[in-house]
């Protein structure tokens, strides 16, 4: 598995998930900035994504949902904050209503993209940053560790095939 390290920590209110890959930073950026890519794997493989809007500039939001395996859809969407491709993207992360609009019911995350070449791979950091010491229980509390492990841990299936034409999950 792609996924090397998971570290919470309650006093900073941050979860940082560690993964390495055989690619080159750029080919792992792509990832990211393809939303055909970002699809087959952002979400767990129950859960897929749909990006729907993916304008991964300064300024620009990425919105997307994902569907259950009864059908029922979970919507977000990213504030992009920054981008210096392809070693990082900060966006808020936040939760969405069917109509799109930001749920008040659900916190905003900061998250922090990290990806470096390390010794002949390329190491990618997702650190969340929580708000408060509640939010971070509350999103975690509903599989966040659990369903981020899964999505990066489809990764290495699509580093290895042809990413470049249209292809199931």
């Amino acid at each position: 598995m792609t996924v090397t390290a998971v570290r919470k920590n309650p006093e900073k209110l941050t979860m940082t998930l560690d993964a390495e890959f055989d690619a080159s930073p750029e080919r792992v950026w792509q990832l990211w900035a393809d939303p055909r890519q970002l699809e087959r794997w952002w979400g767990p493989p129950t859960y897929p994504a749909t990006v729907t809007a993916h304008d991964l500039r300064s300024g620009g939001l990425v919105e997307y949902h994902m569907t259950g395996p009864e059908g029922n859809q979970s919507h977000g969407y990213w504030e992009i904050v920054d981008v210096d491709a392809p070693h990082r993207i900060v966006f808020r992360d936040g939760f969405a209503n069917e109509d799109g609009t930001p749920s008040s019911d659900m916190p905003i995350n900061e998250v922090r993209v990290m990806i470096s070449e390390v010794g002949g791979q390329t190491r990618m950091s997702i650190e969340s940053i929580f708000p408060s010491a509640a939010a971070m229980e509350q999103v975690i509390a509903m599989g966040m560790e659990e369903g981020l492990r899964e999505a990066v841990g489809q990764i290495d299936a699509i580093l290895a095939g042809d990413v470049t034409s249209p292809t199931a999950r």
